[in-house]
């Protein structure tokens, strides 16, 4: 797959001003319809997000060399703020806190239509890291999760015939308000919650889990060429 470099100055470490959280507004409209020019832009080295949320605000840093793919992938996602509402809606304690659904089941279809390539594990799922959670071959798309403690085990951990859970980036500051998320549901959520959310999106999981947190917009501070 081609790729191209996005046009902005070559930096060891750039302020990107013109990147606001916009919660108000939600999503980019520019997520409803994505090009494949869109889909092939490649992520800068490394870069920064700081990740405003119901319980606080934590900040990771992206880094390229460990899941190409995904972290051009999660680049797009978050400099047009597509988690923007999505809920933390899977909180287990000594394991994973996860999101990754918009909250718009027609945004979540369209990017879920998308996924990206499968990759080796460079990185190791220690407490921290960040990944994308999968269900097989080719399934990562938007779903990540944040491990709470170190999960090694996923790391070579096979899954529909696919091996490991590839790290995109790892918590900078903030890992606990990550420790703080709200985690009572994770006893009782059904197996099909994932269905549900992808069918109703947030009106579902206002309605049956409104104690979980939620992200209110992701902000590109920083990158690295």
């Amino acid at each position: 797959m081609s790729t191209r470099r996005l046009a902005r100055p070559a930096v060891a470490v750039a302020s990107i001003a013109a990147v606001a959280v916009v919660a108000a507004c939600g999503p980019s409209k520019a997520l409803y319809a994505p090009t494949p020019e869109m889909l092939s832009v490649e992520a800068p080295d490394s870069f920064l997000v700081e990740v405003e949320t119901s319980e606080g605000t934590f900040t990771v840093k992206m880094r390229r060399h460990w899941s190409p793919a995904g972290v051009d992938r999660v680049w797009h996602l978050m400099d047009h703020d597509f988690y923007a509402g999505a809920r933390i809606y899977r909180v287990v304690n000594g394991f994973v806190a996860q999101w990754g659904y918009s909250g718009d089941p027609l945004l979540d279809s369209i990017w879920r239509a998308n996924p990206i390539p499968d990759e080796p594990t460079v990185g190791s799922n220690v407490r921290g890291v960040v990944s994308f959670a999968r269900a097989g071959p080719e399934t990562r798309s938007t779903q990540l999760f944040v491990n709470l403690v170190d999960n090694v085990r996923l790391d070579a951990l096979s899954s529909g015939g696919v091996e490991g859970y590839p790290p995109i980036g790892e918590i900078e500051t903030g890992l606990e308000v990550i420790d703080g998320f709200y985690s009572a549901y994770a006893e009782r959520m059904p197996g099909s919650v994932q269905d549900s959310i992808r069918t109703l999106g947030n009106d579902y999981l206002r309605r049956a889990f409104p104690q979980l947190d939620s992200i209110v917009g992701t902000r590109v501070t920083g990158y690295w060429r």
